[in-house]
């Protein structure tokens, strides 16, 4: 029986670690081997405090993750299937299956980010790994002196357009508003870049090929009779996030899109259950964010646990 199981290791979940193991709490972290955290595929971060000059995704987690380890955090490489209230040891716990056993805790921290959201048009699954790709950082090397496509408009796909032009001719960033939704900054740089083209008012229908990419057919949301080809080698697709919350179903209440509501202490309509980060309701999802609601989802944790085992110091209640 461990104190508290934390499932996913993204920023969330390794800040969760480190307060839950400095607090002496026994903490598993259940890593997924198919669904990593999305950070590690940015190639910069330039707004996480204390990092002037950015830092790789891959490494910030890096870094959090040999500080959460150095307190003792147990990880395991498991994906999650479900989780289920067990009577245990007197008191309720969850138990949490997955593709490597079961896993039972009192409390649980639920910090399983997103994934990317698809375009779901024809040729699209096709394609995918052929030309079409979720992630410039694994792929953008592959598309040196090449002509390739963007979609959306978020800090995502501004921020993984200016890393292409690294490798690309050309970039055309295909956008269905008439204007970027990212941060000024990134905006300004986007439109200052000379290798950067602009597809504004379009959604691109369909993934054409022969084997691999060789062109997009888009269409105007104005006037969607007014149709065009863009003819391209490889197209990154960064319209959304998806959370992995599927597990979830029916255990904890999310919002229509699957988001777990969370209440300011990261609790969730299930005792025990705490969810934090970016698979959470939430106004701004940002590794800053995500690691404050680590460690208030930690510390939450353990007042519920102390709670159950009659040793709260706190007049804090965690039902």
């Amino acid at each position: 029986m461990h104190d508290i199981i934390i499932i996913g290791s993204g920023p969330a979940g390794l800040t969760a670690g480190i307060y839950a193991c400095r607090s002496k709490l026994r903490t598993l972290m259940l890593t997924s081997q198919v669904s990593p955290s999305l950070i590690t595929t940015t190639d910069l971060v330039e707004n996480y405090p204390g990092f002037p000059g950015g830092i790789s995704g891959f490494d910030l987690v890096e870094r959090f993750r040999e500080q959460a380890v150095s307190f003792g955090l147990e990880i395991v490489e498991s994906d999650v299937s479900s989780v289920e209230r067990v009577e245990a040891g007197g008191s309720g716990a969850w138990r949490v299956r997955t593709s490597g056993g079961e896993y039972d805790a009192l409390a649980l921290i639920v910090a399983t980010g997103t994934e990317y959201a698809h375009l779901n048009v024809p040729g699209e699954q096709e394609f995918t790994g052929k030309g079409v790709s979720y992630c410039a950082t694994c792929d953008g090397p592959f598309f040196r002196n090449s002509h390739v496509a963007v979609v959306g408009g978020g800090n995502a796909a501004v921020q993984e357009a200016l890393f292409l032009t690294r490798f690309a001719a050309k970039v055309t960033l295909i956008h269905r508003r008439d204007r970027l939704r990212a941060d000024k900054t990134l905006q300004e740089k986007a439109l200052a870049n000379e290798k950067m083209a602009f597809l504004w008012n379009s959604v691109v229908d369909e993934v054409v090929g022969d084997g691999v990419v060789k062109s997009l057919r888009v269409s105007d949301v104005r006037d969607p009779g007014r149709k065009q080809t863009l003819e391209v080698e490889g197209v990154f697709i960064f319209t959304g996030n998806i959370p992995n919350t599927a597990f979830l179903k029916g255990v904890v209440q999310c919002d229509e899109q699957g988001f777990v509501t969370a209440d300011e202490a990261m609790r969730t309509s299930a005792p025990g259950i705490f969810a934090c980060g970016d698979c959470t309701r939430k106004l701004l999802r940002q590794v800053v964010t995500a690691c404050g609601d680590g460690a208030t989802a930690a510390f939450a944790a353990e007042q519920y646990i102390d709670g159950l085992k009659g040793t709260s110091y706190s007049t804090w209640s965690p039902h």
